[in-house]
């Protein structure tokens, strides 16, 4: 056999064990199990973000409305300003418009939070979590008791807001590639429902409306600026768009008197032209259901434990036909 013959078997031999070895990685590659707070973006969620002129390690904004059981994912571009991303359905939620009070009472916080890079669970039971920080400093001025209070997995809510399992995932990348960027902290602003004066007209006497008037006031400023507003606590109440002359609002008393504030003019948002699409809304289609009326039926029936683990997701809940609940907060 000539030279050039057997050169030419032994490359189509080499060749094909190397296709082969290839084929074996590949295959081998494809049932790897990447943890769910590893998994990268998925394409389309890249795709839209660069189509609306979004850095994926930019700072977010999350908000929360109860009653329309909607969490909207706002993203900061280069003018400063936030731009809608997505609005998400609300898998479940626990309890009824108005503010977390005291443990075990069910109920969903409102009001203005911060989830700080430590507050992210990838070891939840219910998948993924991201602690809202509850109590804060409002809060706490009112000695209002609860802890482990979540945006989490699993469509399951006794206190927490419950996301689908893959909807969570998403928002969780979101907020891990915003830290990465180099954000320390992600604002959330939870509100009973989205706080147009019609809806304040709807609830004039519920008992939290004076509390709601407060918090309106940031959803009105952010509305109107698509910036974040100052939230800051003094005499126990949220201030809200205020600037001190010399000093930094975070070092405020909660429980001590307000000093005079500077109260800085808003700069009202304008679209860019041709930008049409970066302000389109997006909204996920998805199931939205409610655990009150479950939890209720549940507690009178004396089958619903009234104690927290703690841990964000985990510890124990009983089983039972149409209430599935996590641990009470």
């Amino acid at each position: 056999m000539s030279r050039i013959i057997l050169g030419t078997l032994l490359h189509f031999v080499c060749c094909a064990g190397l296709a082969a070895a290839v084929l074996v990685l590949v295959s081998c590659a494809n049932q790897i199990e990447v943890a769910p707070h590893l998994r990268p973006l998925a394409q389309d969620t890249m795709m839209l973000l660069g189509k609306k002129g979004m850095d994926p390690q930019a700072p977010i904004l999350i908000r929360i409305f109860k009653e329309e059981s909607e969490l909207e994912l706002w993203k900061q571009r280069d003018d400063g300003r936030y731009y809608h991303f997505k609005t998400y359905p609300i898998c479940n939620w626990s309890g009824d418009l108005g503010p977390k009070v005291r443990y075990g009472d069910r109920q969903a916080p409102e009001g203005f939070y911060t989830i700080q890079r430590e507050q992210m669970n990838p070891d939840s039971k219910y998948h993924l979590a991201m602690n809202l920080g509850y109590p804060n400093a409002f809060d706490r001025a009112w000695k209002r008791s609860g802890d482990a209070l979540m945006i989490h997995g699993g469509c399951k809510s006794a206190g927490c807001y419950a996301m689908t399992d893959a909807l969570i995932e998403e928002i969780y990348a979101i907020a891990r590639e915003s830290f990465i960027g180099g954000n320390d902290t992600i604002p959330v602003h939870a509100f009973p429902f989205r706080m147009t004066q019609e809806n304040m007209a709807r609830f004039a006497g519920h008992e939290a409306y004076p509390f709601w008037l407060t918090i309106k006031e940031g959803y009105d400023y952010f509305e109107l600026t698509r910036k974040l507003p100052n939230v800051a606590v003094c005499s126990r109440h949220y201030v809200v768009n205020v600037a001190l002359r010399n000093g930094d609002l975070s070092h405020l008393d909660p429980e001590a008197a307000c000093p005079a504030f500077l109260k800085p003019r808003p700069d009202p948002f304008k679209p860019r032209p041709g930008e049409q699409f970066a302000d389109q809304r997006i909204v996920v289609p998805g199931a939205k259901m409610r655990s009150l009326a479950n939890a209720d039926e549940v507690t009178r029936s004396g089958l619903l434990s009234t104690g927290s683990t703690g841990t964000g997701g985990s510890g124990g809940a009983p089983s039972l036909p149409g209430a599935s609940l996590a641990p009470v907060r």
